[in-house]
């Protein structure tokens, strides 16, 4: 992983170098990829564009002055420079959630979606202002809990490299790696900001992105931590046990969720929709995709949703619908606001792009993007120092759910 951050830095450097001189370049192959894509029988040749021959001269005089005058030209690969040039060209659009992914970068993202990666077990999540990221959970039995990584720790440094300003992706795709490679964090805890350095050993994580159980009073009480390939059984399993043990109400929390697979949240939301539109999307063309529950499952019972500043995209959609339905109230803080919609493109050569593509609305037509979701019933959490165990907000959702069944 090492590598793949020594790569990401020779990238930025080309991303400023190169990335005007090969707009058009590769706005063309783009163009010829995607025109491949739909099926035309034409593509876009070099004799058509009329200005390559300008484009790769100019390549070559930056690459002749890299070669003659750069410090560091010996550390500096071909094969560096061309994916700084794709990485760079997507990183022109200005958008922090689209992304091109090199091999190893693609093989890691699609481990990643499946709900199964090599890692150490920590969810981060990254402030939206000052870009701080911060470990909001640590899962059981990780190699992450093992070394002693603590929740509210912030991550300063991986594999002795700051991560402050570092897109969260970015720096999640570093720590994780190969089964059985080490990786070291530091993390800074506490008020006075300590310095905290942790060895960790990456192991296979198989998610667990739900859990549940019965609280008092009948109350069911299920957690999404994201929504990848695995959580919708995950989900549905856990609704039926809660069900078959007499359930009479219920609290999804999605607190510091950061979402994940648009169809995944779509399939869960069909388990407790009536029938109807679930959430929808539009593109740049103004065309729009529906996605619907059907009839076949609708959960009646009392129902309160807790989600709060880190709780976003799939999972505000999950809040955004069971708010426009008015299955329950939203219990906590104002969510994340991200409305838009990303895609992972296969390149076709073990590369991919991640790009936005759309945004989203809930049921009743609203886009929350840089907004969020309000809150029903609106509850900062306050941290108990004698009890570390208390949780204002969640006792405040059990308690809408108790006042429904009372009703």
């Amino acid at each position: 992983m090492g590598n793949m951050e020594e790569k990401r830095n020779s990238n930025h450097f080309w991303q400023g170098a190169l990335s005007g001189a090969l707009a058009m370049f590769l706005l063309i192959s783009v163009l010829a990829f995607t025109l491949r894509m739909s099926g035309a029988n034409f593509a876009v040749t070099k004799q058509d564009s009329g200005i390559d021959r300008t484009t790769e001269n100019k390549i070559d005089v930056l690459k002749g002055l890299i070669d003659e005058y750069y410090l560091y030209s010996d550390e500096i690969g071909e094969d560096d420079l061309e994916e700084g040039i794709y990485s760079g060209y997507i990183n022109a659009l200005g958008d922090p959630y689209s992304v091109y992914y090199d091999e190893e970068e693609t093989k890691e993202l699609y481990e990643s979606t499946s709900g199964e990666y090599s890692g150490i077990g920590v969810v981060f999540s990254q402030n939206l202002n000052t870009k701080v990221i911060t470990a909001v959970q640590v899962y059981k039995g990780s190699p992450a809990e093992e070394a002693g990584v603590k929740v509210d720790d912030i991550l300063y440094k991986v594999d002795g490299e700051e991560v402050a300003s570092v897109d969260l992706s970015d720096v999640v795709q570093k720590i994780r790696g190969e089964e059985g490679t080490m990786v070291e964090l530091t993390m800074l805890r506490g008020e006075k900001a300590e310095e905290v350095a942790l060895e960790i050993q990456r192991r296979k994580i198989e998610v667990e992105t739900v859990s549940h159980e019965m609280k008092e009073g009948g109350i069911g009480y299920i957690r999404i931590t994201e929504f990848d390939s695995v959580t919708y059984s995950q989900f549905e399993s856990a609704l039926e046990e809660l069900e078959k043990a007499g359930m009479k109400g219920l609290v999804v929390d999605l607190r510091a969720n950061p979402g994940g697979n648009l169809m995944t949240v779509s399939n869960i939301l069909d388990l407790l929709l009536p029938e109807g539109t679930v959430v929808y999307t539009e593109d740049k063309n103004g065309h729009k995709e529906e996605m619907t529950s059907d009839e076949e499952h609708q959960f009646t019972k009392p129902m309160a949703v807790l989600a709060d500043g880190n709780s976003a995209s799939a999972a505000e959609i999950f809040a955004g619908a069971i708010q426009d339905y008015e299955l329950g109230p939203i219990v906590g803080t104002t969510t994340y606001g991200k409305g838009i919609v990303q895609q992972i493109i296969d390149l076709k050569d073990g590369t991919s792009v991640k790009l936005t593509i759309s945004e989203y609305f809930t049921p009743k037509g609203r886009n929350i993007h840089k907004i969020g979701i309000k809150p029903d019933v609106e509850v900062e959490f306050e941290k108990d120092e004698e009890n570390p165990e208390a949780d204002n907000q969640l006792e405040a959702a059990l308690e809408e759910v108790r006042k429904q069944i009372e009703e």
